[in-house]
């Protein structure tokens, strides 16, 4: 049994989703009232006008009968010709009418029904699967999972219940069947029996109606959600869903992160390959004794023992660096040693003046991942003013971020760095644009909702972007392959444990794996073993070794396709 207040969620869903069935009525009955609007208020003008203008009154079913067969170009009868000007204009307009009516339904009628023809529709049914992934719903954050899952070559299967929507991803080539996952039919459709897990990602209060629809039809399966408003996560949980997700909460204090603090650097948490051995991103400070000299002049293997997978210049990884690359300040690298090399390390390339007391920051936005923001820098001495489109507590600035009189109020001219959290990308554009012109100097950082939008808020003048639909995409594969695959998916590069496949009975050398890829392979496991430190030249790869491996998505792909067994 589930609480009243979630029988309220519940139906509140069916509501919307009723709602939501009567959207490809609309036009029609829109179109509908328009014809009878528009015939009537011509009916009362002609009547009015004949009698008034023609000094020949006659009934409304007469008038309404000639504005007819005005509307359907099929004469005027014994009313034509008409003696004043102002009767031949209104005839004028009728006609004009009548064609704009016709062409209306043209669209309203004949095109759907010509599409539909030509389109074929979305399967309602899937091909024989088992142990795949049933996703319900399409978004972005879920289409990134999708890249995840096709980069690996898993089998899903895409709940939509949208039919234009369904039937533009069938065509766009997604393996996907149309219904309504909350229905046991559908579930079953998409062979909820022998599937892997369910992975939901509707409006947060449907993703828990699906999930009991789900844990009813088969209460074994696990199910994975991820919900906008993390206050609702509770009623996920109620519902039986094994693993809740909030990745706005999570990018939230990924951003913070990058904002150098008292209490916090730029210098991001480690991931654990193996006991002794972690890749870690770590941030080059302006006065660190490594600014401005090259890789060649830092020497960082030889000094620190460290081995630098790749480096982030002007928001570009490159991979591998050249010797003659400089380390400006700002400049990131992703690096992997033992504890103590990545600690030594740490110390030379963070600020030897710890002092970021007098950071001043504006945060626009403040959603889920704002609030994660704002937690992440209380008590960091920093001052922070709060600005969003609406009054709530911690909210110091109500008003447009895309305003500059909005900014100024806020204290941008002065400001150290702008966090920027708001509902849109096309808003993050404008307001990336304005702050940047009212303060060259400002650091801004960006939450972008959708992957393709990062190159442009970059273009705009954002110091460090992140998509939430890639960091999602990754929770999503992080939370599902938890024994097996991905390892971590807070950075910006992608780090996975896959088999070594076709490497087998070759070595690095041979296969020249980095070059070939773009791929750095950090580790091998063999036997239950992590291996860190293996010759390129003589360590050749056995059946059964798993690698660990490191790259940019375009980059790991590439090395399962070339590689995968």
């Amino acid at each position: 049994m589930y609480s009243r207040q979630y029988e309220y969620h519940y139906h509140k869903i069916k509501s919307s989703v009723f709602s939501c069935m009567q959207r490809q009525t609309r036009r029609t009955v829109y179109y509908l009232a328009l014809v009878f609007v528009t015939t009537l208020l011509l009916t009362g003008v002609y009547n009015a006008g004949m009698a008034s203008w023609e000094n020949r009154p006659q009934p409304l079913y007469r008038s309404l009968e000639v504005v007819i067969q005005s509307f359907t170009t099929t004469g005027y009868g014994e009313d034509a010709p008409w003696q004043t000007p102002q009767m031949n204009v209104l005839a004028v307009v009728m006609q004009f009418t009548g064609i704009g009516l016709i062409l209306t339904a043209v669209d309203v009628f004949a095109v759907p029904w010509i599409r539909d023809a030509l389109t074929p529709s979305a399967p309602e049914v899937a091909p024989e699967l088992e142990n795949h992934i049933i996703i319900c719903e399409h978004t972005p954050r879920t289409d990134a999972f999708i890249g995840e899952l096709d980069a690996r070559d898993r089998n899903y299967v895409l709940v939509e219940s949208d039919p234009e929507t369904a039937r533009d991803l069938y065509e766009r080539g997604y393996r996907l069947i149309e219904g309504d996952a909350e229905t046991t039919e559908t579930l079953a459709n998409a062979h909820l029996e022998s599937a892997m897990c369910v992975v939901i990602d509707g409006a947060d209060d449907r993703s828990a109606s699906i999930a009991l629809a789900v844990r009813d039809a088969r209460p074994d399966v696990r199910v994975i959600t991820l919900v906008e408003d993390a206050d609702l996560a509770q009623y996920h949980s109620a519902a039986g869903v094994d693993d809740v997700l909030s990745p706005r909460q999570l990018l939230g204090e990924r951003l913070a992160e990058h904002l150098p603090t008292a209490v916090t650097t730029e210098i991001d948490e480690g991931v654990t390959i193996g006991e002794d051995f972690e890749l870690v991103e770590l941030t080059v400070s302006e006065d660190s004794d490594l600014a401005h000299s090259t890789f060649a002049e830092a020497a960082l293997r030889e000094r620190f023992g460290v081995n630098v997978i790749g480096a982030w210049f002007d928001n570009d990884f490159k991979t591998p660096v050249d010797l003659d690359d400089k380390l400006q300040p700002g400049t990131r690298l992703l690096v992997t040693g033992e504890p103590d090399q990545i600690e030594s390390l740490r110390e030379i390339t963070a600020s030897a003046v710890r002092d970021f007391t007098a950071q001043r920051i504006v945060l626009a936005g403040y959603g889920d991942s704002g609030r994660a923001v704002y937690d992440g820098l209380s008590g960091s001495g920093s001052r922070l003013t709060v600005l969003d489109i609406e009054q709530q507590e911690q909210v110091d600035i109500v008003g447009d971020a895309r305003d500059p009189a909005v900014l100024e109020e806020a204290g941008i001219r002065d400001a150290d760095a702008l966090v920027l959290t708001v509902a849109d990308d096309t808003t993050a554009v404008f307001t990336t644009l304005i702050a940047r012109e009212l303060n060259p100097d400002l650091r801004i950082i960006v939450r972008a909702s959708e992957e393709d939008d990062v190159e442009k808020l970059y273009q705009a003048g954002a110091d460090y972007v992140q998509s939430l639909a890639t960091v999602s995409g990754r929770m999503l594969a992080s939370t599902v392959f938890e024994d097996e695959e991905v390892l971590t998916y807070e950075t910006q590069v992608n780090v996975v444990r896959l088999p070594a496949g076709g490497l087998e009975g070759t070595t690095l050398a041979e296969e020249d794996v980095r070059t070939t890829t773009g791929c750095t392979i950090v580790a091998v496991i063999r036997n239950g073993k992590t291996i860190t430190e293996f010759d390129p030249v003589k360590f050749t790869f056995e059946a059964g070794d798993e690698v660990v491996i490191t790259g940019t998505d375009e980059a790991i792909t590439q090395f399962e396709q070339q590689f995968r067994p």
